[in-house]
């Protein structure tokens, strides 16, 4: 079983936080090195991110796709990639299993990948969507305090009370350096 390190899009590999247009989604800098680092020890990196935009018609699931060609191709240029990419484009009420904080597209990414969720490590912005859902699939939980990081930890902290992280990172360089210390303990 492999170890992959699925990576929330907005506000953990760039943004803002919030759900942006694909077109207007820029990374931030220092998160293609930090990619590359997980590529070059042989990690598999997978983005997981809710796109409820699409569901609400703010626009399409096609320029989503676009959006993402387009990450991909920053990051080739930059000597990085994505193994996969999981995105749930549903609306909030239609209730699907896919939109975090439920584990669908975690499943989806174990069942294709076959995949020990518990080896895996989930580094998000939202304590109540990525770290609960790391939380319900045993996977090791790291919260940056980019994006809504800083928030999640104070103002919304109450909506996911029962869930700790296993690490509070700075950021993405942070939380990529502490995921390379854990997985070297790990091994030995």
């Amino acid at each position: 079983m492999m170890k992959a390190v699925f990576l929330d899009r907005d506000g953990t590999i760039g943004g803002t936080g919030g759900g942006m247009h694909p077109f207007e989604f820029t990374m931030y800098e220092t998160a293609p090195q930090s990619i590359r680092q997980l590529n070059e020890i042989g990690i598999n990196v997978f983005i997981f991110t809710n796109q409820t935009r699409v569901g609400r018609g703010y626009f399409s699931e096609e320029d989503l796709i676009k959006g993402f060609e387009l990450m991909k191709s920053d990051l080739a240029r930059q000597g990085a990639h994505l193994d996969d990419i999981f995105y749930c484009p549903h609306k909030p009420e239609d209730g699907c299993e896919c939109q975090k904080p439920r584990i669908g597209l975690l499943l989806a990414a174990k069942e294709k990948y076959d995949l020990n969720l518990e080896e895996c490590y989930i580094v998000g912005d939202t304590g109540s969507s990525d770290m609960v859902a790391a939380s319900r699939v045993g996977a090791k939980k790291v919260l940056v305090e980019t994006g809504w990081g800083k928030t999640s930890l104070t103002k919304y902290r109450k909506s996911w009370e029962n869930v700790e992280a296993d690490y509070i990172a700075t950021d993405l360089v942070d939380a990529v350096q502490w995921i390379l210390n854990d997985s070297e303990k790990d091994q030995s």
